[in-house]
């Protein structure tokens, strides 16, 4: 499920570059708070942070309750967990195609987009002073709400491509799926 989640929220944060009212972005950088509330209410919370390139680079860095970075380019993503000293090596089953994510964004009123990509409805709103993502939201494909609230926002910004490069350490677990 937690794949599930990275996934769905990664294809809905790219489609955030999707607005001309957005300012076009071309990267993409904040600390999160992802708050996961399931159909009988239980709630798991999850900090860190992200950083997001126009050219389909992605990297989510989470830092709490479990440390785990998850890299993503195009249409292949490494799940890094330190702590389980074992890297995930994954072909998405589909890429992420900015063009067409940039086509699905619709303004709803001044601060407000929303969009549907593989059947899941995406909200995001933006600051009303400065257009900066403050949220999205979502119901995922077993129910569960989830909400994802950026602070420390700096849209395009500098980003080294280093950030994105995954090594993995000899001792690792590799596992492929």
């Amino acid at each position: 499920m937690f794949y599930k989640l990275i996934i769905s929220t990664t294809l809905f944060c790219i489609s955030c570059f999707a607005s001309n009212d957005i300012k076009n972005l071309d990267s993409f950088k904040a600390s999160f708070l992802q708050v996961i509330t399931s159909g009988s209410d239980n709630v798991i919370e999850y900090k860190g942070e992200v950083f997001i390139k126009k050219s389909g680079k992605i990297l989510w860095k989470y830092k709490t309750p479990v440390v785990k970075n998850v890299y993503i380019n195009d249409n292949f993503a490494v799940v890094d967990e330190p702590e389980l000293e074992q890297a995930i090596f994954t072909q998405l089953e589909s890429e992420i195609n900015i063009i067409k994510l940039l086509n699905s964004s619709k303004k709803i009123d001044n601060n407000s987009y929303t969009t549907n990509i593989e059947d899941t409805d995406y909200m995001i709103k933006t600051s009303k002073s400065d257009d900066k993502i403050e949220f999205i939201n979502y119901k995922d494909k077993l129910e569960n709400k989830v909400e994802i609230k950026f602070s420390n926002v700096v849209q395009n910004g500098e980003i080294s491509d280093d950030i994105f490069k995954f090594t993995i350490p000899d001792y690792y677990d590799i596992i492929r799926k």
